[in-house]
């Protein structure tokens, strides 16, 4: 099976095995397992911030996050296409209390103009907004990348009304080598970051949280009370280190497959339009909805896995585990399939 479905289906290199496989272990809940905690003072220092929490996935590092900067009836400012708005099962309200408001077009960008004019007027007839949560790369925006100048004017409006910021940096790695931009880039504009390990930089499991010692301390806090405490997990954690020093530059390689897929899609007379294509993911809109169903069934057919997204849009994302070769493979059948 060529897997294009997501990021997230990647498999431990051997390499990686053998990392996984030597490392040290004890109890993290007790702050006893020292392959986790190096991970974290690693991340800490990549980031130039004072500290970081190992956790089970990019949502709890998000609702963590999230629930760090705001209190019940209070407001998160973020884009209508986020990953906490859209993919977290409506954890702002069930684990924080907070409401959302929504900025945001198509592209997954957010604007400091955009975040200043949906911050809310101290009147008790309204929530009170509390943080901006910015996701960079956006996955439903296909992989698109903020830059770093609207990043830093977004961070400006946010400290002159006193708002926490928080980025979904789930792919902010992609997002690093496709702008160059460095990691104490972003560890010095915000509060809290959450980074996925588990999607292009092939882990099994595991993301970050970072901020300061007093979060990240109240973050260890919120963690076990969502069920998040760990054990032996340094053999997790040691694929994350593993992936830090070994699979950050080759993320260029999975950028370069899927802007091949997106030529090979813009040249079909069934493709409506694709996103412009920043990173590894690829979303196109198909000439009709119909299309869309019939065109990932017929690939599963030829054990080619892609997502639907519905309304005849389809998404194929590009990782460690698929070759060029086997991108090659995609655009032939691609270029083959013809609409029923």
């Amino acid at each position: 099976m060529i897997d294009l479905a997501s990021d997230t289906v990647t498999r431990p290199t051997p390499e990686m095995l053998s990392a996984m496989m030597q490392a040290q272990t004890g109890d993290d809940v007790f702050r006893l397992d020292p392959t986790v905690n190096q991970l974290e003072e690693r991340a800490a220092d990549m980031f130039g911030m004072e500290a970081s929490l190992f956790c089970v996935s990019g949502t709890m590092t998000n609702q963590i996050g999230i629930s760090l900067h705001t209190h019940p009836g209070a407001e998160v400012i973020c884009h209508r296409l986020a990953h906490i708005y859209v993919y977290e099962g409506g954890g702002i309200m069930v684990n924080s209390g907070a409401s959302v408001k929504l900025v945001g077009s198509d592209d997954g960008m957010m604007t400091a103009d955009e975040v200043s004019k949906a911050i809310n007027p101290d009147d008790i007839h309204f929530p009170v907004s509390r943080m901006v949560a910015i996701e960079n790369t956006s996955n439903k925006g296909g992989g698109s990348c903020h830059d770093f100048a609207e990043l830093e004017a977004i961070g400006a409006v946010a400290q002159q009304h006193h708002l926490a910021l928080h980025l979904d940096g789930a792919r902010l790695f992609n997002a690093l080598v496709a702008r160059e931009d460095t990691p104490a880039q972003y560890g010095g504009l915000f509060d809290t970051i959450s980074v996925c390990l588990s999607k292009g930089l092939g882990c099994p499991v595991g993301s970050l949280l970072l901020g300061n010692r007093d979060m990240i301390r109240e973050a260890r806090r919120i963690r076990k009370r969502l069920g998040g405490g760990w054990r032996q997990a340094g053999f997790l954690a040691a694929a994350g280190i593993y992936a830090l020093d070994h699979h950050i530059d080759r993320l260029q390689e999975d950028h370069d497959k899927a802007s091949l897929l997106a030529r090979c899609l813009n040249s079909q007379d069934w493709v409506e339009s694709v996103l412009p294509v920043e990173t590894n993911i690829v979303i196109a809109r198909l000439a009709s909805p119909q299309y869309s169903a019939a065109l990932v069934a017929a690939l599963q057919q030829q054990h080619i896995r892609i997502s639907d997204l519905g309304q005849g849009q389809i998404r194929l994302v590009t990782h460690l585990d698929v070759s060029m070769e086997e991108i090659a493979e995609v655009c032939d059948r691609l270029a083959d399939w013809r609409p029923v």
